[in-house]
């Protein structure tokens, strides 16, 4: 299988605990889960942040008030994906140990997530679409060799 091509910009923001979350992806790892979830070729970069600009680019984007995991700004899907994945690594982190799950497993579920959503999927509009979004994530993540985020 030909996966699509994939120019990946990651960027890591002022976090105090940076080398857990650089370790947690290593560029390799981020580019492998997103190339599988494309459909097509990509620019996509990916920028982990802390909760303070987490919180404001989901306020001032959304109308959010808070931090959330991962915040997807999608460009255009035609003739290639272009698009900005923002994670919030104190959420994503807090969110991992509360699913008792490895940070690194977490990152993968959200990097797969988040691309679909730059490609139109969306889980907010109907139940059938969520189902779909997340029967797509749970395959993707499957050939990854990850295990299901839903499972209980």
């Amino acid at each position: 299988m030909t996966l699509p091509s994939l120019s990946l910009s990651l960027q890591f923001g002022a976090l105090a605990d940076a080398a857990l979350h650089r370790a947690a992806l290593p560029r390799h790892t981020v580019a492998r889960c997103i190339r599988h979830a494309l459909e097509t070729d990509a620019e996509i970069t990916v920028r982990i942040v802390d909760a303070e600009e987490g919180q404001a680019l989901n306020r001032d984007y959304r109308g959010k008030d808070y931090a959330t995991n991962v915040l997807t700004f999608d460009y255009a899907t035609d003739p290639l994906v272009m698009a900005d994945l923002v994670l919030c690594a104190p959420v994503v982190a807090r969110e991992a140990a509360e699913l008792k799950k490895p940070l690194a497993e977490h990152y993968a579920h959200l990097l797969v997530h988040g691309t679909l959503h730059a490609q139109g999927w969306d889980h907010e509009t109907s139940e059938a679409d969520a189902e779909a979004m997340e029967a797509r994530e749970t395959a993707i993540l499957a050939g990854l060799g990850q295990p299901n985020p839903y499972a209980a």
